[in-house]
Parts: structure tokens; C-alpha cells; sequence
């Protein structure tokens, strides 16, 4: 496969476990277009053309030629100068990282827009999720402003290592998996919601290395009520105001990868339990299963950077 078709399948798979769903997608991307065409000649020298086709500004090919064919992949959930100079070393063709890089840091703000969508099909009024959101979504990309966004991509660029990012790509097909997983067992209580989590074998193996699956508000004798998934996927922590109308909605326990100190004294508010699966775990599993497509392809994969490597090939 070439870097180009990675990064198809990577944004295919994405748009497939969505879930706003593939109509949904078509709506957000019909609308981008709409917008770029109204754009003065000088504004569209800046727009970002590769919003027009793929919906996830946090997911991008950061370096390389787009065609150079790929047989070794160095991946992993954080990637850092050692992990490039690994590359090097060990003659991989692409380096892979989960969390975003360079023009996709930039634009992790983008696609937290999802969590409205989400938080809609949960039951919280359109117009309410709207309007926390973007307040968290405008405090996000102030925060995102002063980053050094692309010092990675640079020292992949000196070392001529390809280097791509795929963040909310893998995180819907976690969220499509995790959301399974739990409807499938339907759980109770929140005990039994952990022992679902604990059949997944990343999460096993975080609970080895002391960073499994907890349960942050609540107890395990807790009824688990409606449980929903709003805080897997969507870039990165909504607003923590949400926890009281997902409450009014009727919403009983929010699964989360993981959540500030003020997010969950809001829950506590409202009442809500929360269960944090893992914040690296569940990463490892939405990169999983596009590295286990890869591996089908004949592509060698090398875990680094936190990525807790289980095949399901």
C-alpha cells in the first residue's frame, strides 16, 4: 500500500464509524464546500483544501511522497524525536502517530463540532450542546495557539521519514467497539460494566501496568442506568457543563477515555457515574484495528510510543 491508500482507508474507516453516520458526514462536508466557494479569491490561498474531503482536521499525511509504497510501519500513540530517530534506524517507511502533529494539532478544535451531534442523538437539546460546545471548542483553540506545533514533523522532514497522523479516525472505530462491546453485555451496574471492559485485552493489559479501566464517580454497586459514550471520541474534553443536561436527558453513566478534575466534580454534581476506560488503552485499540488492516495488506507494524499491540488478525 502507498502512504495515500493508509491514509484513505484510515479516513474511510473513520467516516464508517462515525457516529453521526455517513449522511451526517455528507451534510458537514456539503456545508464546508459551500462555504469555501463564498470565500474571496485571497481567503481560499489559505483555506485548508483537505477539509473539502475528509471531515477530520486532526487526521492528515504530515511528510512524504503520498505514492511511496509502505512494507514497514513504526506506530504508535505518541510520537517524539526518539521515535524518529527509531524509524531511522530501523529503515521503517512511515511512522505512524495516533495523537496530532504539526497541521493536525492545529486543528484538533475542528472536530470536537462531532460532540454536538453526539450529545443530540443522547437526548441534550441541539442548541444547548451547541452552545456549551463551541464555548469549550473556542477555549480549546486558544489553548492549542501557542503550541509548537510542528517540531516533530520537522525533524521527520530533516531525516527524511515519512511521518502521518490519524487521531479521530481511530477514535470513532474505539468508540464503535467499546459502544458494542457494552450493548452486547448490556450491563446493570457498574460492576458489571468494568467486568465488560475487562474482557477487552487492552485494557487488561493497562490494568498490568497499573492504568485499567476505573470507575471516577460512582460505586460499583451503582446502578448503571443509560449509559452513553460521549467522551471517546470528538478530539477532547467537551464542556463540563454537559454532565447536568446528559442528566435531564437521562443519562445514567458516561464511559469516557478520561476526564479532569473539574469534569468530574460536575458529574458528581448531576449525579452521573463515570467510568474511565483508559486514556492510552483506548487509544491502543482504535489504532489496533487499523494497524490489524495494514498487517492484512503485508505491512510490518512495530508498536512504540505507548501502543499496546494486540492483534485481531
Amino acid at each position: 500500500m502507498t502512504i495515500k491508500e493508509i491514509y484513505d482507508l484510515a479516513v474511510k474507516k473513520g467516516i464508517e464509524t462515525d457516529f453521526r453516520g455517513i449522511s451526517g458526514i455528507e451534510i458537514d462536508l456539503k456545508r464546508r464546500k459551500e462555504k469555501y466557494e463564498k470565500l474571496s479569491e485571497d481567503e481560499k490561498e489559505y483555506f485548508d483544501k483537505e477539509r473539502l474531503t475528509n471531515p477530520f482536521a486532526d487526521s492528515r499525511i504530515l511528510y512524504g511522497d503520498p505514492d511511496k509504497e509502505i512494507k514497514k510501519i513504526i506506530a504508535g500513540i505518541d510520537i517524539e524525536g526518539g521515535e524518529i530517530f527509531l524509524a531511522k534506524e530501523l529503515g521503517a517507511d512511515l511512522v505512524f502517530s495516533h495523537h496530532p502533529e504539526g497541521i493536525a494539532l492545529a486543528g484538533l478544535d475542528d472536530v470536537m463540532h462531532l460532540q454536538i451531534d453526539v450529545l443530540a442523538q443522547y437526548g441534550v437539546p441541539i442548541n444547548i450542546a451547541e452552545k456549551l460546545l463551541k464555548k469549550r471548542i473556542s477555549e480549546v483553540t486558544r489553548g492549542l495557539s501557542p503550541a509548537n506545533h510542528n517540531r516533530v514533523v520537522d525533524l521527520a522532514r530533516a531525516l527524511n521519514i515519512p511521518i502521518m497522523c490519524g487521531h479521530t479516525v481511530c477514535d470513532n472505530r474505539v468508540a464503535r467497539f467499546v459502544e458494542d462491546k457494552i450493548t452486547k453485555d448490556n450491563p446493570q451496574y457498574l460492576e458489571e460494566v468494568m467486568k465488560s471492559l475487562m474482557e477487552i485485552p487492552e485494557y487488561k493489559e493497562a490494568t498490568k501496568m497499573g492504568a485499567g479501566p476505573q470507575i471516577f464517580v460512582g460505586d460499583s454497586d451503582n446502578r448503571a442506568g443509560k449509559i452513553v459514550f460521549t467522551e471517546i471520541t470528538g478530539g477532547t474534553e467537551g464542556a463540563p457543563e454537559i454532565y447536568e443536561k446528559l442528566a435531564q436527558a437521562g443519562a445514567g453513566t458516561v464511559i469516557g477515555m478520561h476526564i479532569s478534575e473539574k469534569h468530574r466534580e460536575e458529574a458528581e454534581k448531576a449525579n452521573i457515574n463515570v467510568v474511565i476506560a483508559g486514556h492510552i488503552s483506548s487509544d491502543s485499540i482504535g489504532v489496533n484495528l487499523l494497524m490489524d488492516d495494514l498487517e492484512k495488506a503485508g505491512i510490518e507494524i512495530i508498536p512504540v510510543g505507548g501502543l499496546i499491540r494486540y492483534k485481531r488478525i
